[in-house]
């Protein structure tokens, strides 16, 4: 009996110490970043998504002088702050064109009388935020026992069910970039072994990148017919979007490593995709999302690609510096931490020159 338990010892503590031997200290670590990234990102997807509510949508008001401050007022005073009345005028095409601009998300013009409305809207600005304004202005309507005209004067496109291919290009844009860098990271190191690898590594990125924003915008043009907008525009865009990430990527994996890797992961795909208003436009989404979205790169990808499909590049300044931002940040970065690394701390191999 005690040469049972004795051999039961034993394989248990073979076992304890094959696992041991086999999972090391920093792998494990690395599988508990992974367990973090999972629930991160199941938080911030259905955190997001769950419960989209319209909350203070921009929208215009074009209304004769006696009934435009009665109607401002009532839309404001709606339960729950649906609605947000920024422009305020007189001139219906004054309301138009803060449609046409990306002012606004819908504008509503009243008759002579006020005893009509036409409602205009973009599709190409998201199908979600077009059924979010409508069925606020359907029920304003009803309540009041006027008609309601509604008019889409920028449609999406026959082929972009939703508006939803914008954001579907720049996710595409965006894992392309930061798989790039990554593969980077498993051919050669994580961290670049001098300035010079660093360098070789962003020309290779801006040259991925550029083939991917042609790639990407060839598929959703001439393929696929299913997004407008010009073919060079849109793979100018793609390649800023891809370098953009791919830069950030590699500055990230430059500072830490490996673990660079899983945190371009938290800021593109976790906090990025959802807060993109690519399903539900920014209106739509609570208040965290709402306010990072237009800061990282999927969203100033996704807002950028439906101003050039639909909006004749309307309000493109803000999204384009955004990445740009994130570009230079990325190739400084990337460089300054190449070139303070120590020689010492390169591993003489074949992978790591």
């Amino acid at each position: 009996m005690a040469r049972i338990h004795g051999t039961h010892a034993r394989e248990r503590g073979g076992f304890v110490g094959g696992l041991a031997g086999a999972v090391t200290p920093r792998a494990a670590l690395l599988v508990l970043g992974v367990l973090a990234l999972q629930l991160a990102f199941i938080a911030s997807y259905v955190g997001a998504f769950h419960h989209p509510d319209p909350d203070r949508v921009p929208v215009a008001v074009a209304a004769p002088d006696t009934t435009r401050s009665a109607l401002v007022e009532e839309l404001e005073a709606l339960p729950g702050e649906p609605l947000d009345v920024t422009v305020a005028t007189a001139d219906d095409q004054e309301a138009r064109d803060a449609v046409e601009d990306r002012s606004v998300a819908g504008a509503v013009v009243t008759g002579p009388a006020g005893d009509r409305y036409t409602l205009l809207v973009a599709g190409g600005a998201g199908a979600a935020l077009v059924d979010a304004v409508e069925g606020t202005f359907r029920e304003v309507a009803r309540q009041q026992d006027r008609p309601l005209t509604v008019e889409d004067v920028a449609p999406a496109d026959e082929g972009d069910a939703r508006g939803l291919t914008s954001f579907y290009l720049v996710v595409g844009w965006c894992v392309g970039g930061y798989l790039c860098a990554a593969i980077f990271a498993m051919s050669y190191g994580a961290r670049p072994s001098n300035l010079a690898r660093a360098v070789v590594r962003l020309t290779a990125l801006a040259l991925y990148a550029v083939a991917a924003g042609f790639g990407g915008a060839v598929i959703v043009g001439p393929v696929l017919d299913a997004l407008p907008g010009g073919l060079l525009p849109l793979a100018a865009l793609g390649a800023l979007v891809v370098f953009a990430v791919g830069a950030t990527t590699l500055a990230l994996q430059g500072l830490l490593g490996v673990l660079g890797i899983g945190l371009a992961i938290l800021l593109v795909v976790v906090l990025g995709n959802p807060s993109a208003g690519g399903a539900f436009p920014a209106p739509l989404l609570p208040p965290f999302w709402r306010e990072i979205g237009p800061f990282l790169p999927p969203g100033a990808g996704t807002w950028s690609t439906r101003s050039i499909a639909y909006f004749d590049g309307a309000a493109l300044t803000g999204p384009l510096v955004t990445l740009g931002v994130w570009a230079l940040a990325g190739t400084a970065l990337t460089l300054l931490a190449a070139a303070l690394r120590r020689p010492g701390t390169v591993r003489v191999t074949a992978a790591a020159r």
